[in-house]
């Protein structure tokens, strides 16, 4: 779903190279950052060409890249590149919203807090519907609020009917 976006609006998937003289790349390639909690600090690496692989294998490659980085056994490498960064902090006490900061020279990041079901009239009918809540922090420099909040709505309908988003833009 990320990646859709993404490719839908390609000033997030960006990075800011020398911003006194203008000079940003667009990304042609989709390497997302994950941001892992370990001992030693936050660590994140990179779930590289993101868009060439399915869902089990990135869950998979989620997890090896985590074991490495709170072992200590991952490669520096793995740290640089990043389209966009994802943060996730739903785990840790409930947190619902947050301000993720920006891992530059990347110009976004996406906050996920923690999902809960909510009752809402949809059509008439009461529903039970699963909330997650996403807040979006990027450089206003490069991408302005309007565009922010239709990258979100896109997010939210590309991860499909079962979600119903609280957004934090």
């Amino acid at each position: 779903a990320l990646v859709a976006s993404l490719k839908k609006f390609p000033t997030f998937n960006s990075s800011i190279d020398d911003i006194e003289n203008g000079n940003i790349t667009l990304k042609k390639y989709f390497h997302i950052g994950i941001a892992v909690d370990t001992a030693h600090g936050l660590m994140v690496p990179k779930i590289r060409n993101a868009d060439k692989k399915k869902i089990n294998y990135i869950g998979n490659e989620l997890k090896e890249l985590s074991e490495k980085c709170r072992n200590l056994k991952i490669d520096k490498k793995e740290f640089f590149g990043g389209s966009m960064t994802i943060s996730s902090l739903g785990g840790i006490g409930g947190v619902t919203f947050f301000t993720p900061i920006i891992n530059s020279p990347e110009v976004s990041i996406l906050g996920v807090g923690k999902s809960y079901e909510k009752v809402m009239k949809i059509n008439d009918q009461f529903i039970a519907r699963k909330i997650l809540p996403v807040s979006l922090s990027y450089d206003h420099r490069i991408v302005d609020g309007a565009e922010a909040a239709r990258f979100v709505v896109h997010l939210s309908q590309s991860l499909g009917k079962d979600f119903a988003f609280k957004l934090a833009v």
